[in-house]
């Protein structure tokens, strides 16, 4: 399955809808075709620098619409269960990065640092040190591979696995729970702090100590319940519409 599928009303993120259609659209759809453009080789440069994993390059997700998630009511569930969720890290999932021979941490660890070096003769796949400018917290760490070090630099779910389960992929099958838990829209290098301070808490319980990054988290969180189609709490979805709306 692809990360995500949404379907909009404009043209590789041209808003139709913003410009008076009978007059403007043939400069319209040739400015988007230059945009398109212009986007696609900009990636292309990126990747081939080293700056994103060719493997697991995904364009930011349009932004979803808080008022279009599910709300739910209590309801009983099973028992969470991590395992249910497959084998933590596996590369044998169907998202980017998925049967590229890394597993999904290093694949993570290789997008979110810079500077990075890998293990020798692992062809590329274990990352031994990099920089992490934390987008949670705003700091800067120089994480290094090692018994004492490694859990420094840990691989946050936006959408915690805990709360997918509640919020209905107790009803998916084994296949799209190991999708979800690897899928790199899901996935962010975080400081250790940061992701014991979150665990499985929503956006009305929990937020990045960094305010400036906000607005992203929460976006990330929207965009990725409405493409898995995962339900919120009345709470949750009035603390995301409230941050939200303070946003640019």
């Amino acid at each position: 399955m692809q990360a995500f599928e949404f379907q909009f009303d404009h043209i590789g993120g041209c808003l139709l809808h913003s410009f008076p259609m009978r007059s403007k659209l043939p400069r319209l759809l040739v400015a988007c075709a230059v945009f398109i453009t212009l986007t696609s080789i900009a990636w292309q440069v990126a990747q081939e620098r080293g700056w994103i994993p060719e493997q697991i390059t995904t364009p930011v997700p349009a932004h979803g619409a808080v008022d279009q998630l599910i709300i739910r009511q209590p309801e009983a569930t099973p028992p969470y269960d991590r395992d249910a969720f497959g084998q933590a890290w596996s590369d044998d999932v169907d998202v980017p990065g998925g049967h590229n021979g890394c597993d999904t941490r290093n694949d993570m660890l290789q997008r979110d640092l810079s500077n990075i070096t890998f293990k020798p003769n692992t062809r590329n796949c274990v990352v031994t040190s990099g920089y992490l400018q934390d987008p949670y917290s705003g700091l800067g760490h120089q994480f290094l591979k090692g018994n004492r070090t490694s859990t420094e630099v840990q691989i946050d779910h936006v959408v915690a696995l805990a709360d997918a389960w509640q919020s209905g992929a107790w009803r998916w099958d084994a296949d799209l729970r190991r999708n979800f838990a690897n899928d790199p829209a899901n996935l962010q290098a975080t400081l250790a702090a940061e992701n014991q301070n979150k665990k499985a808490k929503t956006a009305d319980q929990w937020l990045p100590s960094d305010p400036a990054y906000a607005c992203t988290y929460v976006q990330r969180q929207v965009d990725l319940k409405l493409h898995y189609q995962l339900s919120v709490t009345q709470e949750e979805h009035d603390a995301m519409a409230r941050i939200l709306n303070g946003c640019n």
